[in-house]
């Protein structure tokens, strides 16, 4: 026996002693004596148990197996602003964004300097799943400009009426514009004037009207997808000219397999253009087309068959161009690179110039263009969340491309003029735009357009640079800021002189317009559930730059005013 503890060795000793003092009761014998014995106490052994196994490896949990699901891409063709030049007569260059309202419907108006009244009323149905209907107005005046106070003011109204019904397979829908518009020629050499002329003779009105009734189906699965409208545009001014345009338009696609179709796009415009001359312009553009789409690659093949009435500069009436376009997606989610071959036709009105130069002399002679053969490269890329870039490369040879320059008959006026030639165009078009949860937005667009004229001097009102870096900030839904800066490079017009130089006249003298730089800022604040008030500057640079010749712009401006949601 071993014992380990001190505590234990009385009880050691009484069990020794317990046989003896048994064996003496037995016997009877009182007088009994113990006999020696020896007692050994162990002290050093060690109970020692086995070693226990222990597991240390940490738990493994797999992750969860990833699922793929097929996303569908589209590669779009960005249309280049080559063909549309901005005036410069606006109120706020960037998109305006409206702070989120209640209802869809709200009333906005607004005062500024220039003796400037804004005005604006959207009213529409609430959200429903048959039909929408609604009223869109407009007005903005401004009773005096940069010069001559009256003799430069000018008004836009606008009235617009839309309605669509979903009632069964099919979308129908019409939409209907009303608008006038003045301006006056106050272009005018002030120097030469001893006293500047009335107000009334600088005169010219636009009034226009637009409609349009058009159909499409409403289910997105179907085989057969296609969008058709009918329409039709007026135009007058105060020359007593008169422009009529009946619209057809086509949009179709036929579905063959997961990866094929057939689409067929066309176009269809008649009219009919009353001046010092009547004259009619008949138009029809047709572009069949077969589009595959194998994993990463996407393919269209066609064509673009084009006929016009013009006969200026004897360019031929009718065109084939090809209509040819690749896609490859280099990343999914991330990088597509694409490529074409193509050409059209581009239908030109006095509807859309007037809305580009409002300041055309009488009588112009208007032209379709002919943009062909066309070869366009480029890439949309999607580098980081929220953010992204895009650039595009084109190469064309353009006839009838139309240029603004001053009449010579008045050089308050503008003609169009056409080179004789073909005009080799080459633009280089770029964007970058960072969009983070619609809270933040910072964008930037920038254009390069090269002109290589052969009868011409100048590409004349066309400028070879174009950029623009906007911003918006929402704080909360209770505060959006907004600004832009945007800029257009020099170009060209033309002054005219009867002055002698050498004995002989002068002439016409090309002169360089201003460089362009504009500097926009707006400032929307919400001070109740349905009322806000907002704020915006324009040109806040006061740089009284001409982007047409003899035309300078308003310099700083304001307008501030009230916004109410119901």
């Amino acid at each position: 026996m071993t014992l380990r503890s001190p505590k234990m060795l009385p009880l050691a000793v009484l069990l020794a002693a317990a046989p003896v003092l048994a064996q003496a009761q037995k016997t009877g014998k009182t007088g009994g004596k113990i006999e020696d014995a020896e007692i050994e106490i162990v002290k050093e052994r060690v109970n020692q148990l086995p070693e226990a196994t222990r597991n240390f490896e940490k738990i493994k949990i797999d992750p969860p197996a990833k699922q793929t699901t097929p996303v569908t891409y589209t590669y779009p063709d960005f249309r280049l602003p080559a063909d549309r030049l901005n005036p410069a007569v606006r109120v706020l260059s960037i998109q305006q964004e409206e702070l989120a309202s209640q209802t869809g419907n709200y009333l906005k108006g607004a005062v500024g300097n220039y003796g400037t009244l804004y005005a604006k009323a959207y009213l529409h149905n609430t959200r429903s799943e048959t039909a929408s209907y609604g009223l869109d107005f407009s007005h903005l005046s401004s009773s005096s400009g940069p010069v001559d106070k009256k003799n430069s003011g000018s008004s836009q109204t606008r009235l617009g009426l839309s309605g669509e019904t979903y009632n069964g397979p099919v979308t129908l829908g019409a939409k209907l514009d009303l608008g006038r518009e003045r301006y006056n020629f106050y272009g005018y050499n002030r120097e030469t004037r001893r006293l500047p002329p009335n107000a009334d003779s600088l005169k010219q009105v636009f009034k226009r009207a637009a409609a349009k009734v058009y159909m499409r189906n409403q289910s997105t699965d179907a085989p057969f997808q296609y969008d058709l409208g009918l329409g039709f545009n007026y135009w007058a001014d105060n020359f007593k000219a008169s422009e009529s345009n009946f619209t057809v338009a086509l949009r179709s696609a036929y579905t063959l397999s997961e990866k094929s179709r057939v689409a067929v796009n066309g176009d269809v415009s008649l009219i009919s253009y009353k001046d010092s001359l009547k004259t009619s312009r008949p138009f029809l553009q047709l572009t069949p087309a077969y589009e595959l789409t194998l994993d990463r690659l996407a393919l269209s093949v066609g064509a673009t068959l084009g006929y016009t009435g013009d006969t200026i500069r004897r360019a031929s009436q009718f065109n084939v161009y090809p209509a040819i376009r690749l896609g490859y997606t280099v990343s999914e989610d991330k990088f597509v690179v694409f490529a074409g071959l193509g050409g059209a036709l581009q239908r030109v009105t006095m509807y859309d110039l007037t809305t580009e130069n409002p300041w055309l002399a009488p009588n112009q002679r208007v032209a379709d263009t002919h943009r062909g053969p066309t070869v366009y490269f480029g890439f949309n890329a999607t580098p980081a969340r929220a953010l992204s870039v895009n650039a595009k490369v084109t190469l064309a040879n353009d006839r009838n491309l139309y240029f603004y320059n001053n009449s010579r008959r008045d050089s308050t006026k503008f003609d169009l003029v056409y080179d004789k030639k073909a005009t080799q165009f080459i633009n280089v078009h770029g964007e970058l735009l960072y969009n983070a949860a619609e809270q933040v937005r910072i964008g930037f667009k920038a254009d390069y357009n090269g002109y290589k004229t052969h009868s011409l001097p100048e590409a004349f009102h066309r400028p070879a640079f174009q950029t623009t870096l906007f911003g918006t900030y929402n704080m909360y839904d209770k505060l959006l800021l907004g600004a832009e800066l945007y800029t257009y490079s020099s170009s060209y017009g033309s002054g005219y002189s009867r002055r002698l130089v050498n004995g002989r006249p002068l002439g016409e003298v090309v002169r360089p317009t201003d460089s362009v730089i504009d500097l926009n800022l707006r400032a929307d604040y919400r001070i109740m559930e349905n009322l806000s008030i907002f704020a915006l500057g324009n040109n806040l640079l006061g740089r009284k730059y001409e982007r047409f010749l003899n035309y300078p712009v308003k310099g700083f401006n304001v307008l501030a005013g009230v916004t109410y949601d119901f």
